[in-house]
């Protein structure tokens, strides 16, 4: 392998992901997430996942090709493939989900794969999760692959050290939450909302969902610098968690992006209220080193299961109607 042209270009692709990890310091979330975007090239899967074992689940925390719109997916411990190899610590490899007892088969045609690998991610003496490549067809993966795998592994188990030995909060909080506002990421986002809505269903009650984005986020930056548009993000996180509930979720997707779980609400004219609470608290300008920024931003909401009791169709409608509230106040100003 080692004397192979392509294996080496394997190999330097890994030092190449090493140290675009390096670069992102101590952001778990941010580090897996790169991981698993970067396995789909590296050994030409269709899809990656990392997942960390949380109590007897096996739990999406980051995820790509294929297995993208399955983020925050939570399968039973036992019962997965992915279980066995945490549970023994040992690489597991699928060659056909049709044949292999150990595959879980409704997951695994939900998401589209017909064969996969399982690297266990060591942290310490603790199995902390896997990392997974996917592909559609069976067969998908041989020895050199599994191998460029495990190097994967090892990488992303010593970033998990390395960021649980320089903070006092545990893998799977730095794994769900945002390292600037501490409010839950993308992943954790996914997690409660496919919750939620499971719940909402049972009881017969709505969820809520509010898609929040900051305009003009990248002029504050440019203008004043990275440490007011910091501070901006930070105010907003706060602005915004002040007005929810306990039950409710505020998260960071990314960016200048936020989102809203307001989970249960009676009927719409609910959400429209809190809206109305959320624009008032949001209003103020921002006061930051004798600097009086305007806080500017635009909203756009959807209600499950009425406007759709798809979770990609929901998010889409409340991002569509952010972006037609940001269109129509751009053009009130001209």
């Amino acid at each position: 392998m080692a004397n192979s042209p392509i294996a080496s270009e394997k190999l330097r692709e890994v030092i190449h992901i090493h140290t675009d990890v390096i670069k992102l310091g101590h952001s778990l979330g941010d580090i897996i997430q790169l991981v698993t975007d970067r396995t789909l090239g590296l050994v030409d899967a269709d899809g990656a996942a990392i997942e960390l074992a949380e109590n007897n689940e096996m739990v999406y925390r980051a995820a790509s090709g294929i297995a993208r719109d399955h983020l925050g997916l939570r399968l039973k411990r036992k019962n997965s493939f992915s279980g066995l190899s945490a549970e023994t610590g040992k690489v597991m490899y699928c060659p056909d989900s049709e044949r292999d007892p150990h595959a879980d088969r409704e997951a695994c045609r939900k998401i589209g794969m017909r064969s996969m690998v399982a690297v266990p991610l060591i942290h310490g003496d603790t199995c902390t999760g896997v990392l997974k490549a996917m592909a559609k067809a069976p067969e998908g993966f041989d020895a050199g692959k599994i191998e460029l795998l495990e190097l994967l592994s090892e990488l992303v188990a010593s970033a998990m050290y390395f960021a649980t030995h320089f903070n006092d909060s545990d893998i799977y909080y730095q794994a769900t939450h945002d390292p600037l506002t501490s409010l839950a990421n993308r992943s954790l986002f996914m997690d409660r909302l496919r919750k939620g809505t499971a719940s909402c269903l049972r009881s017969r009650q709505l969820l809520g969902l509010v898609m929040l984005d900051v305009d003009d986020l990248k002029l504050a930056n440019d203008r004043y610098g990275h440490r007011l548009g910091d501070a901006l993000l930070l105010e907003i996180a706060n602005r915004c968690t002040s007005v929810c509930r306990s039950t409710d979720t505020v998260a960071r997707l990314g960016g200048d992006e936020f989102c809203l779980i307001l989970t249960p609400i009676k009927d719409r004219k609910e959400i429209e209220c809190f809206l109305k609470r959320l624009k008032k608290t949001l209003a103020p300008p921002l006061l930051f080193d004798d600097i009086k920024h305007e806080v500017n931003t635009s909203i756009g909401t959807a209600v499950f299961p009425e406007d759709s009791d798809s979770l990609d169709q929901l998010i889409e409608t409340a991002d569509a109607r952010m972006y037609e509230d940001k269109r129509n106040r751009k053009a009130s100003k001209r």
